[in-house]
């Protein structure tokens, strides 16, 4: 009796995944609990186990959308095949069914010069020159001679099949393939997203810079001392983080969001961290971060990261958020407008430090500097409010003892 596999529940908001791996193959055979496929929602991937051993018999394909409780594959009873000891050789030989094997006479073969035989007929030596000719393929021909056979007549009144012309670039040189891949729901989810924020918001940005070199001394002064008693490194998105917690305190507004027509105020800071993972965007969240302190914020962050990298981040670990940091300067980026992670009302933009010069107390210096940037839905948050917030950070990331002292 074989045991259906179906697609089971993964979030309250899921109504359909995709089928985005067989771990297994049809035939397989597999132990209870162990992985056999790996299914992808819009928000992350799951792992789909086996509920019991047996022969694999899989009912869906790779890339195929299934909706919550369809059957994705039947487990039937069976027993762990032993290896093969020259099972192939032990094997009797099939039998082809050739003329000679059913006691047919065989079909003379062609003779070399003469006609040859084609699955729509037989072509006399003028017909297959001139097809060969015109580069015409003998079995797209409707021969109207006796038996099927393509005629010399049958030959010349064939037209050459219209084909589309090949694209003729001169001055280049090198292949010029291309690769189709079809787009994952992540993907596709977070296409639509990024549409729908900036069709429904009034989105804007402002920017700043800020003079980083107060944090890189700090950081180079205790990262040994705080890596040896916290057991994780001391980074810029736990100085980030906790500016941002003290700046919406006093800015609740940016913490905010709408629903309909009210706007709901949070008297808490869930901070959603930008992550790059091999399938996409995500942004696992750090809940409460107002109430961490730098080396709470880092683990999380860290153990928010790996799981992000490794493709096991949970819904929950996903859903909500007050607010969104991203670092592009990770990637080198110097200025960028982040765009607003829904529902939410504001993003703040980390960018890539570059030392440059400026002026400080009437003396040019070189200070490792670093652009930041603020996208904010204009409908809840007023200019006066974005940039007094970003001011704030600014004021709070050059001067970290006010992190410290909350001044």
């Amino acid at each position: 009796m074989s045991l259906e596999i179906k697609v089971p529940t993964v979030g309250e908001s899921i109504s359909e995944v995709t089928l985005s791996q067989w771990i297994k193959q049809d035939g397989d055979y597999v132990e209870m609990d162990e992985t056999i496929a790996e299914l992808e929602s819009d928000k992350a991937t799951f792992e789909l186990p086996a509920e019991k051993a047996g022969v694999l018999r899989t009912v869906a394909r790779e890339g195929d959308t299934l909706e919550i409780g369809a059957v994705v594959a039947t487990i039937e009873a069976g027993e762990a095949p032993a290896a093969a000891n020259g099972t192939k050789d032990t094997e009797p030989e099939k039998v082809a069914d050739t003329p000679q094997a059913t006691g047919q006479p065989a079909a003379p073969a062609p003779e070399i010069g003469g006609t040859t035989t084609y699955a729509s007929g037989t072509a006399s030596p003028a017909a297959a020159k001139i097809l060969r000719e015109k580069g015409i393929d003998p079995t797209s021909v409707n021969g109207t001679g006796k038996d099927g056979r393509i005629t010399k007549e049958d030959a010349e009144n064939a037209s050459v099949p219209q084909t589309k012309p090949a694209v003729v670039t001169t001055g280049v040189s090198g292949t010029r393939d291309e690769r189709r891949e079809k787009m994952s729901s992540l993907r596709k989810t977070i296409a639509k997203r990024l549409v729908t924020v900036k069709s429904e918001t009034a989105m804007l940005t402002t920017f700043n810079e800020v003079n980083m070199k107060p944090i890189m001394d700090l950081r180079a002064k205790y990262k040994e001392t705080f890596k040896e008693k916290h057991g994780v490194g001391l980074g810029f998105m736990s100085f980030f983080t906790k500016a941002v917690c003290t700046a919406l305190k006093e800015w609740p507004a940016v913490n905010a969001r709408i629903e309909n027509d009210e706007i709901v105020y949070s008297n808490f800071v869930d901070i959603s961290i930008a992550v790059s993972a091999p399938k996409g965007l995500v942004v696992p969240i750090v809940r409460n971060a107002e109430s961490l302190s730098l080396h709470e914020i880092e683990k999380r962050v860290v153990e928010l990261a790996t799981k992000a990298r490794e493709n096991k981040l949970t819904i929950e670990e996903m859903t909500g958020g007050t607010f969104t940091i991203t670092n592009g300067g990770v990637f080198g980026s110097m200025m960028s407008t982040p765009i607003i992670n829904s529902p939410q009302s504001a993003i703040l933009g980390m960018h890539n430090i570059i030392e440059r010069p400026v002026a400080e107390n009437g003396q040019v210096v070189i200070r490792p500097m670093m652009y930041i940037a603020m996208s904010y839905d204009h409908r809840i948050i007023d200019g006066r409010e974005s940039v007094s917030f970003l001011v704030r950070v600014k004021q709070l990331l050059e001067d970290p003892a006010r992190l410290l002292l909350e001044v």
